[in-house]
């Protein structure tokens, strides 16, 4: 039987190039150094110029030039933000001016309340499912409910409602490490985004599901106003939240377009996560930022990521 049909490339006609003439992605000026020096500005100098670490530069630039230029830093975050100890962090922002509107969904509310008013949050799930007594804290359910049920009948948003609670509580253990009350201090909208059964508050008796609805829609329009401020030099940063954050933003954007004649445009949209999800990809980075702006996504986890993006903007400010 012929062998015939097996047929080889003679690479002895091959043409090549001279490399001078090759354009290159990489070359000399982009590559890691060694530690020079022992500063985090010397750290940030000596990353690659290159993938994620060009990324995160960028994003660092963009919530530099938001803050200098008084443009909105809209900050969403999902509950593991503050579970892994990074809400010191976002209230840095806020005293930098690098940060607008903090929006959340309701497990970061939660675990931010928890470390304020009790001085500590994140319970084993597992061990407590198994008899029922998972997210069955007593006073977590009747204080933040309590707090949504006056927030009702005051006309506050979900954000204001807690941030309130907190300020008129007798005792604070936790009281440096709130995001919620540091924000209301300091004069920021903080807006909480509430998905009816996804949290612990949820099954307390003294749940309302008006008063969750009502002051959470409330968070939604006061986002929605917030958006605008995105417009020509803004950012949004979304930490840690797959799925909540990064519909309501999409919907806040909607409305904020339709009420702004199809602004805010030409923003600047990162999302930071553990893995990288289809909503904070299409809703944040990619489809707002399609007629104008930058889009990145930037992976790894948040204890790591967060503090590297807080850092690098206060270098970038103090370079003024």
């Amino acid at each position: 039987m012929s062998d015939s049909f097996y047929r080889e490339a003679d690479l002895s006609k091959i043409r090549t190039v001279r490399i001078a003439t090759r354009a290159n992605k990489v070359d000399p000026a982009l590559l890691a150094t060694p530690p020079a020096g022992r500063s985090f500005d010397d750290f940030l100098a000596g990353l690659p110029d290159v993938l994620a670490a060009r990324d995160l530069r960028a994003v660092i630039a963009a919530v530099a030039s938001a803050a200098r230029r008084r443009r909105g830093i809209v900050v969403q975050i999902g509950g593991h933000v503050i579970k892994t100890g990074l809400g010191p962090l976002l209230v840095h922002l806020m005293q930098r001016g690098a940060l607008t509107h903090l929006a959340m969904n309701s497990a970061a509310a939660i675990h931010d309340f928890e470390l304020a008013a009790f001085g500590g949050t994140s319970e084993d799930v597992a061990a407590g499912l198994a008899d029922g007594s998972f997210g069955m804290a007593e006073e977590t359910g009747r204080e933040m409910n309590g707090a949504l049920a006056l927030g009702h009948a005051q006309g506050w948003g979900m954000g204001e409602a807690l941030a309130r609670a907190l300020k008129d509580r007798p005792e604070l253990p936790g009281r440096g490490t709130s995001v919620l009350l540091a924000a209301f201090e300091a004069g920021i909208p903080a807006t909480v985004h509430a998905a009816i059964g996804t949290d612990i508050t949820h099954q307390h008796p003294a749940a309302d599901g008006a008063a969750i609805g009502a002051t959470s829609f409330r968070d939604f329009k006061r986002l929605a106003a917030s958006v605008a401020s995105l417009d020509d030099g803004g950012v949004v940063l979304n930490l840690g939240s797959a799925v909540i954050m990064p519909e309501v933003f999409l919907k806040a954007l909607t409305v904020a377009r339709n009420l702004g004649g199809g602004k805010p445009t030409g923003f600047v949209a990162a999302d930071f996560d553990m893995i990288r999800h289809y909503r904070p990809r299409m809703n944040v980075v990619e489809r707002p930022t399609r007629d104008g702006g930058a889009g990145y996504s930037i992976t790894g986890h948040h204890e790591l990521l967060v503090p590297l993006l807080v850092w690098g903007v206060d270098a970038a400010l103090r370079e003024r």
